[in-house]
């Protein structure tokens, strides 16, 4: 149902687009003046007149229309819904199953106690170079 709105809802656009250009304006517009043609100007403009009237109103329903169906139809959802969520903590995420290259390993701490070096000394000095 909404789709056949829209697309009534567009052609009523492109048609009141088409009248508006065709209309004659002060400075004459697309109206390609002249005296002669199928209508007089005062029918021309009566006629044009009336169907940009026609056509904004069947424009103003069918704006109205949509809005209600798109407020009271179906909720509208999420694609991030859709997306399976994972909570077991296993990194198996959107991102992770997409591929690439793997995370580094982290970086070794430095044991404590005995393992860490002593600073170096300088040969001919008691005193360590670090201080």
């Amino acid at each position: 149902m909404q789709t056949v709105l829209i697309v009534i809802h567009l052609m009523i656009v492109l048609a009141l687009v088409g009248v508006v250009l065709i209309q004659r304006s002060e400075g004459g517009g697309l109206g390609i003046g002249g005296g002669s043609g199928f209508m007089s100007a005062r029918g021309a403009a009566n006629a044009l007149t009336r169907t940009t009237a026609i056509l904004a109103a069947a424009f103003f329903v069918t704006s109205l229309a949509l809005g209600i169906l798109a407020r009271y139809g179906d909720s509208p959802t999420d694609i991030l819904d859709r997306i399976p969520v994972q909570t077991d903590g296993s990194g198996s995420g959107v991102l992770d199953q997409l591929g690439g290259s793997q995370a580094p390993a982290p970086a070794e701490t430095p044991a404590t106690g005995t393992d860490i070096p002593a600073a170096p000394v300088v040969p001919g000095s008691d005193v360590p170079s670090g201080q």
